[in-house]
């Protein structure tokens, strides 16, 4: 059973950055990893992936140029870089991993969640 743990959450004003970390436990980390987001009220929505090799990458258009996803293998963990950073970007930010994955913004795919960590914007 894989378990994830992000950390790195916390607040920070408007265009300021943080840096989400992933660690994984319990598997091979053979898998894509990816980033999605719950805002209050709204529904979670994907952020970014990243294949397990690291060669693929997908973003969400709300966050290309701002977010980095990145991983190191060898610590079974994967990163989310965020810059310039907007109220809007205020959410919980959960990590995922998938076995396999076509539909990287889906959800559905990913077989295992971490517990999320709350990211705060302030204006």
């Amino acid at each position: 059973q894989v378990q994830l743990v992000e950390s790195g959450g916390g607040l920070v004003q408007s265009g300021g950055s943080l840096r989400l970390s992933c660690a994984a436990s319990g598997g091979s980390f053979q898998y894509a990893m990816g980033w999605f987001r719950q805002a209050p009220g709204k529904e979670r929505e994907f952020v970014a992936a990243m294949s397990w090799s690291g060669g693929l990458t997908n973003y969400a258009d709300s966050v290309k140029g701002r977010f980095t996803i990145s991983r190191d293998n060898g610590k079974n963990t994967v990163y989310l870089q965020m810059n310039s950073l907007k109220p809007g970007d205020t959410a919980v930010y959960y990590c995922a991993a998938a076995e396999i994955v076509t539909r990287w913004m889906s959800g559905d795919e990913y077989d295992y969640w971490g517990q999320g960590t709350q990211v705060t914007v302030s204006s």
